[in-house]
């Protein structure tokens, strides 16, 4: 009997295990039909899931409904806007909610979502884009409501991960709520209701483009008491956290048709001075727990009215102190006579009425005292600022009195006495006339790394004016690396840099004895580690620069600096007496009337590299003049690519160059393989050192006569340059009185494809040529020229080179053929058979007692082929001595 128990047991089991791994199967359709529906029936928005699951494991014995990437999109006038994005949204229920007949709903029982974000908008016209529900037609009598697929009966719900954005173009409002996870759990069934809630969250807040919160850190445990029927919201047991300041909240909030109803009060529980630093967030502050403090610190406030389309509640917030210190057991120093009297009202409930009173903020560490003055009105239509600062405060003793965490701690000495008056349209509009200023800042001693700086600077002393039209740097002296610097000048926008975001604008005069690029640089990254390359293993992709490895010109700056440095270091050039005017603007640097001395001579420059896109980018005109070739085509990568000729070449360069491409985006030197431009130059002073060149030993092998060290260079050079191959114009060239054209191209993976034509007399052909062309009668060696052709190929290190002299002969063997034959039948018919006898082998009156040794021609036919023949013999004597070398006599 038991066994058949066991038996019929494991097999209803095993029934009911089938049965709940197959009902996801048979079911999913009918849940996906549902959340269709819904969807449908519900919202006027373009909405995509990509999957609806269903598990009876997960949470059995309830169901559980999983929709994955669920999204909805707006419609105009809001197309193409996230309104909600869910990565994943879990629904619990019975199982017997699967099994309601059509039309009936399915009870909900929880909802758990995850990797979310929620944006609410308004446009300028105030309207919203979460206004996404379908309207309800009117029903028509004896027309029965339609049913709907899902109902709430929810006992508790979680959400993880959500980012909450809300965005009025109106008011200027931006709040971002970040890393938000918030659960409650409560009977949501009944219409009243303690719904226990924990929320986490980081709160950013920015209005009319000021930063007012970022990423401050947020936590609330809150009871509250839900009164669905009049919406009303009541805040009973709850304790919250600003970074680490407690608050307590009081009151409740009320929801209306024209808005939401707000009656409050919120208080700090204690009034130790640990609330204040509580507002730092704890990465900045440290453990509070062993902090010593002495004085008090409160906060309270009171909110009260409606938050409509049109007003705001009222409120009042004081925070208050009062003579306070605090002291941290592991530091020397403490911060001591700590007084703060801050206050944040609006009396009417209109937002722009809103005013913020600091009306003192002071301190003292040591001898050293600070105060702050300052009050803010008007603040969403022009916000007017009336502000006064004045004290001393040593930097180094920050460290000592309080844990910032530096890798080299500030150092130097604060001082102020400012008074500031203005409204931000004036900042905006750049109405320098209605800003008042008055008062010194000063700092001496200060020294300061950090994430952007390549090496720390050193301010040795900076004194700021503040006029009523201007801010004027008087004095900027500082040190950095090898580097120093020396700055005066003005700034005309410091307030719409600070407040607005906008450009710094300002005119600047610097000065250095030396200045080193480097210090300016940002650091490169450390290099990965080198591995052993195992037989088989592929080889890591080489690390690409990243955008904070790169060097960009900030776009905050539009100045003007007007330079001069006795030395400025850049990569292996030391560039003396440097002068010139830099433009920074847009993220570019413009160059203008830029001079230094390098290479024995003066280069100019004028031109602009910019940062501004994925790619670095510049364009520059250089005029070099009486420059030292050795030095400039050896030191100047870009010249050395355009022109190999370092070490071959000595002598002077005056030219202009037009060059533009690409930049290294972590070095800035130039991308050779982007390069274009043109190069116009004058040779001068030029010699010649073959032995250093395997072209030209290559080209003199093939070309016998030629003495490299003897042609003439001081020639004018024309080259083009453009996707890493440079083209030379054709050159003139001069070796004693043999003309020599140079054209062709090559290209900075230093192949080339040079064309070399000669144009040589033929007193370079040897004495033996010279004296037999001499035997010919009527023919003039000097007048006699030879055209050759050499052609380079293959390399710098590996040249080939071929020449044409097989032609070049067959038509020199032509031209003295043709020009003695013409001459030869023409003295024969003049003359007659004697004379042509003499010319060809007799020796004068000796032929007359040979007769029978010469064969004297008769007609005109015997006299061109005799004639012929003895050019024929003539030439092949003087081709075989030609591009022979004469030997030297001992």
């Amino acid at each position: 009997m038991v066994k058949k128990v066991l038996k019929w047991t494991g097999i209803f089991l095993l029934v009911v295990i089938i049965a709940l791994a197959a009902a996801p199967f048979l079911f999913k359709d009918k849940i996906k039909a549902m959340v269709v529906k819904t969807i449908n029936e519900n919202i006027d928005a373009n909405v995509a899931f990509e999957d609806v699951s269903l598990s009876l494991f997960k949470n059995f014995p309830k169901a559980n409904v999983t929709i994955e990437k669920l999204s909805i999109i707006n419609k105009a006038p809001f197309a193409g806007d996230t309104l909600v994005y869910m990565g994943e949204m879990s629904i619990k229920m019975s199982v017997k909610e699967l099994f309601n007949d059509e039309g009936e709903p399915m009870n909900i029982e929880s909802i758990h979502t995850k990797d979310g974000v929620v944006n609410i908008l308004f446009n300028k016209d105030g309207i919203g884009n979460f206004d996404i529900a379908l309207k309800n037609k009117e029903e028509k009598p004896g027309e029965a409501k339609e049913s709907k697929p899902f109902a709430l009966n929810m006992q508790n719900y979680k959400v993880e991960n959500l980012r909450f954005r809300y965005a009025d173009e109106r008011s200027k409002i931006n709040m971002v709520i970040d890393s938000l996870n918030h659960e409650g759990k409560g009977n949501m069934a009944a219409n009243k209701l303690d719904l226990d809630t924990k929320t986490t969250a980081k709160l950013t807040l920015t209005m009319d483009k000021t930063n007012y919160m970022r990423n401050v850190a947020l936590s609330l445990d809150a009871v509250l008491g839900l009164d669905l029927d009049k919406s009303i919201y009541t805040f009973k047991n709850n304790k919250a956290l600003i970074n680490q300041l407690p608050l307590e909240f009081d009151g409740s909030i009320a929801l209306l048709e024209a808005g939401q109803q707000f009656d409050l009060t919120f208080k700090t529980p204690t009034s130790s001075f640990k609330n204040f630093l509580g507002l730092v967030p704890e990465a900045y502050s440290g453990s509070l727990s062993s902090v010593k403090t002495e004085g008090d610190f409160t906060i309270n406030g009171k909110v009260n009215g409606l938050v409509s389309d049109t007003t705001v509640p009222k409120f009042n917030i004081a925070i208050a102190s009062n003579n306070a210190s605090f002291k941290y057991p592991d530091l020397p120093k403490s911060v001591q006579n700590i007084v703060i009297d801050t206050k944040i009202i609006n009396e009417t409930g209109l937002l722009n009425d809103t005013y913020v009173n600091l009306d003192k903020l002071s301190f003292r560490i040591d001898q050293d005292v600070f105060e702050a003055k300052a009050n803010i009105r008007n603040i969403v239509e022009n916000a007017l600022v009336d502000a006064k600062l004045k004290g001393t405060i040593n930097l180094s003793n920050v460290y000592k009195a309080y844990p910032v965490k530096s890798d080299i701690p500030l150092s130097g000495i604060l001082k102020a006495d400012v008074e500031t008056k203005f409204d931000m349209k004036s900042v905006e509009l750049s109405q320098y006339e209605k800003i008042q200023n008055n008062g010194v800042i000063s700092l001496s001693g200060f020294t300061y790394a950090g994430e952007g700086l390549a090496k720390p600077i050193k301010i040795n002393q900076a004194s700021v004016q503040f006029n009523p039209s201007r801010i004027t740097l008087n004095k900027f002296d500082a040190v950095t690396g090898g580097s120093d610097i020396a700055l005066t000048g003005t700034l005309d926008n410091f307030y719409g840099f600070i407040f607005r975001n906008q450009t710094l604008k300002g005119n600047f005069n610097l000065s250095s004895n030396k200045l080193l690029v480097a210090d300016f640089m940002a650091p490169p990254a450390p290099a990965a580690a080198k591995t052993a390359e195992k037989e088989g293993e592929t080889k890591p992709a080489p690390k690409k620069s990243t955008a904070s490895e790169a060097v960009k010109i900030p776009a905050f700056l539009d100045c003007t600096i007007t330079a001069k440095a006795n030395t400025v270091v850049y990569d292996n050039l030391n560039l003396k007496d440097v002068s010139g005017k830099m433009i920074i603007k847009d993220e570019a640097v413009t160059l203008q009337g830029v001079k230094t001395s390098i290479f024995g001579g003066t280069i100019g420059m004028n031109g602009n590299v910019s940062t501004k896109g994925a790619v670095p980018k510049f364009n520059v005109d250089l005029s070099l003049a009486n420059v030292d070739i050795t030095q400039s085509f050896t030191q100047l990568e870009m010249l050395k690519s355009i022109a190999p000729i370092a070490g071959i070449i000595t002598g002077k360069l005056n030219s202009t160059i037009k060059v533009g491409g690409n930049l290294d985006a972590k070095e800035m030197t130039p991308d050779l393989n982007s390069l274009s431009g043109d190069l116009l130059g004058q040779l001068a002073q030029t010699v010649i050192n073959p032995e250093n060149s395997k072209v030209l030993s290559a080209l003199t092998s093939n070309i016998k006569f030629l003495d490299p060290k003897k042609i003439d260079l001081n020639k004018k050079v024309n080259l083009s340059f453009e996707n890493g191959k440079v083209i030379i114009k054709p050159i003139d060239l001069k070796y004693q009185d043999i003309g020599i054209v140079l054209s062709g191209t090559h290209g900075f993976d230093q192949t080339m494809a040079y064309n070399v034509a000669f144009d040589v007399p033929a007193k370079y052909l040897g004495s033996d040529v010279t004296k037999l062309m001499s035997s010919l009668k009527g023919v003039d060696p000097s007048k006699i020229s030879v055209p050759v052709n050499a052609v380079l190929t293959g390399n710098f290190k590996n040249p080939k080179v071929s020449t044409d002299l097989g032609k070049s002969v067959t038509n020199l063997t032509t031209q003295l053929v043709n020009q003695q034959k013409d001459m030869y039948i023409n003295e024969a018919k003049n003359k007659g058979a004697d004379a042509i006898n003499k010319l060809l082998g007799g020796k004068g009156n000796a032929t007359a007692t040979d007769t029978t040794k010469t064969n004297v021609p008769k007609t005109n036919a015997e006299v061109k082929k005799q004639a012929e023949d003895k050019v024929k013999e003539g030439a092949g004597k003087l081709i075989n001595n030609l591009f022979k070398k004469k030997e030297k006599k001992e």
